[in-house]
Formats: C-alpha cells, structure tokens, sequence
C-alpha cells in the first residue's frame, strides 16, 4: 500500500485538541502589528482585519474578522458589517492580482454545527480556486494539496493590499 504524508495535518490535530478557551482572533488584535509576519496577519484596518489561515483548504486562504468579538451577523452593526464586506473586497481584489485564481469561495460558518471552528468570533473566509485544483487525493487520502508556501502568500498579498 502506498502512502500519501500531510504532515500539517497532525500539527493542525494537536492545535485543535488543545486549543485553551482564548479566541486566537483577539489575541492576534491585542498583540503588536511588529509581530504580523509571525502571526500571518496581511492587513489591518478600522473595524477589521485580514489574517492567512495558517491551515489552508487551498492556497491564498484568508479569513477578515471583525475586531468585536462577535459569534452573529446580528450582532454587528450596519456599519461594521458594510466595512467587513468592503475588505471582503478588498482582499478577492488583492488575490486577483497576486494570483490570478479563476474564481473563489467566500463564506461564512456561524455556530459550530455550520462548521465553525472558532463559533464565538464571526469570519469571512476567502479561498481562491483554479481549474483542475481539485482531485482524488482529499477523497481517497485525506490529503490536500497546497501549492504556494504560506510565506510566499505572505508577502505577496500583504504587499498588494498596501498598495
């Protein structure tokens, strides 16, 4: 039998097994931007901010969150959510140009039974797609191919969103 080796996967596993009760969203807001490299943050804003998902579904993954640490879009104002969505954006516009996917996934997960991993504090996620990105790997091995290293997607698409 032939083996297919996510190493990330147990890295991701163990993380999510003991996670501690703090939202890393927040700590990630309250820390120093000297340390946005590090925690993968590509852009701060007024109300929000961008952050690559340090386990990606696919290359180019970002989340924007709110800085209230909300788990609704109920909970956020008009003003909050209008500027949520304007760095929405702000972000696919960004991936566009560092990139060039052929399209995206952009959603939500609100409550854990949506699939939520961090329920309390809301996030969009954006996942750039391209022709042919998907195959057999993630059904019959349970491994997902990511094609661009998380430092790379760093400085490209931190630099496209200071511009």
């Amino acid at each position: 039998m032939e083996r297919l080796w996510a190493p990330w996967r147990a890295q991701y596993v163990s993380s999510v097994a003991h996670a501690e009760s703090g939202c890393f969203l927040c700590e990630v807001l309250q820390s120093d931007s000297s340390r946005d490299r590090e925690l993968l943050v590509v852009a701060r804003w007024d109300h929000c901010f961008a952050i690559l998902n340090r386990y990606p579904y696919n290359s180019g993954h970002v989340m924007v969150a709110p800085h209230r640490h909300v788990g609704d879009l109920e909970e956020l104002s008009e003003a909050e959510l209008c500027v949520l969505m304007l760095r929405t954006r702000d972000v696919v516009q960004a991936l566009r140009r560092a990139f060039s996917p052929h399209g995206f996934n952009i959603g939500l997960n609100i409550g854990r039974a949506a699939g939520a991993g961090l329920p309390e504090h809301i996030h969009v996620h954006i996942v750039p797609r391209w022709h042919g990105d998907t195959n057999f790997l993630p059904v019959t091995a349970d491994v997902k191919v990511v094609s661009h290293a998380l430092e790379d997607v760093y400085e490209r698409l931190r630099a496209e969103l200071q511009q």
